[in-house]
């Protein structure tokens, strides 16, 4: 018998990622695997950090069988730059792909906010405030995009130019009318959906701006130390969804403020993959609808699912051979 040869692992660079990433691909394969979550199929761990001089290392890890795929995503933090590395193992053991990340994560997070809308929103056409302008709001912005109609586009930041210029991209790219709000207040009254995505340590929006029927996605951290909506919006909203419970418990600072502040209890929380599975029933009275984004490593690997076949297909990638 021949001597077995050692799988294939294809790495993967961003230019590479970049090439064949689409955003409904990975929107179809957050939704999936958030659905295995919440049906108990799928499994998600928790990101762990470990703090060492001059630099942060974070490590999250996941299964997600429907991708036939288990895997990590590691990251680091250091002289200002951030280093993405997603793993992904086949369900046999074998490493089948190394991708480099960031922009990958990017989709994901927006991909999770998009299944979030086209599950929690109110049905119709609807009016979105992004509060932060950066290139994380433009994924947002591309994947709302994808599963409802935006009547219009609002966007506020610190930074007057550059939330003119979001806006004039976003509309360009979009074909959605938007526009540059002279304030957060004004960008989110009378909004449906109102996203954040800052790297702010305090709210950006206060619980009275909020309509009565609306979505909150709170997006931008995942420390517990920050909060990017205050207490008072966590109590007012009748919903309060979360990616994932023991994730929240662990770095949700917005939840953790308010539970501290006497303003929240965790019973109160839904998973979104128990929305997704059936599992929750949507008010009648409606109400405010408080989703917490902060991240899991299961939207890697269904991100990184997708961009691997669509790699394989298109003939990207280097392969080597490793074990």
């Amino acid at each position: 018998m021949g001597a077995i040869l050692p799988a294939v692992t294809l790495i993967l660079r961003e230019a590479d990622v970049q090439e064949v990433i689409e955003m409904d691909d990975v929107i179809a394969a957050v939704a999936a695997a958030m659905k295995e979550l919440g049906e108990g199929t799928a499994q998600n761990e928790p990101r762990r950090r470990a703090f060492a001089p001059g630099g942060l290392l974070n490590v999250m890890f996941a299964s997600y069988p429907g991708g036939r795929c288990t895997g990590l995503k590691a990251y680091t933090v250091a002289d200002g730059h951030v280093r993405f590395l997603v793993v992904l193992f086949g369900l046999d053991g074998s490493l089948e792909a190394l991708i480099e990340a960031d922009f990958m994560g990017a989709y994901r997070t927006g991909a999770a906010s998009a299944v979030a809308v086209r599950a929690l929103a109110r049905p119709g056409p609807v009016t979105v405030a992004m509060i932060g302008a950066g290139w994380q709001a433009a994924t947002q912005a591309l994947a709302v995009s994808r599963v409802v109609e935006i009547k219009e586009l609002r966007v506020f930041s610190r930074d007057h130019d550059r939330r003119s210029a979001f806006a004039r991209e976003q509309e360009g790219q979009l074909g959605v009318t938007t526009l540059a709000a002279g304030s957060a207040e004004l960008a989110v009254r009378g909004a449906d959906v109102v996203i954040t995505m800052t790297t702010s340590p305090s709210p950006v929006i206060e619980a009275g701006w909020v309509e009565p029927h609306a979505l909150v996605i709170a997006a931008g951290s995942n420390w517990r130390n920050k909060a990017e909506v205050p207490p008072d919006l966590v109590a007012k909203a009748q919903t309060v969804v979360v990616d994932q419970l023991v994730a929240a418990q662990l770095e949700s600072g917005d939840l953790i403020a308010a539970h501290e502040a006497g303003k929240f209890e965790w019973s109160r929380a839904v998973e979104l993959g128990a929305v997704l599975a059936g599992k929750w029933q949507r008010p009648e009275s409606g109400g405010i609808t408080l989703f917490e984004s902060h991240g899991l490593a299961l939207w890697d690997l269904a991100a990184g699912s997708v961009v691997l076949a669509s790699a394989r297909e298109h003939g990207l990638g280097d392969e080597v051979r490793l074990f």
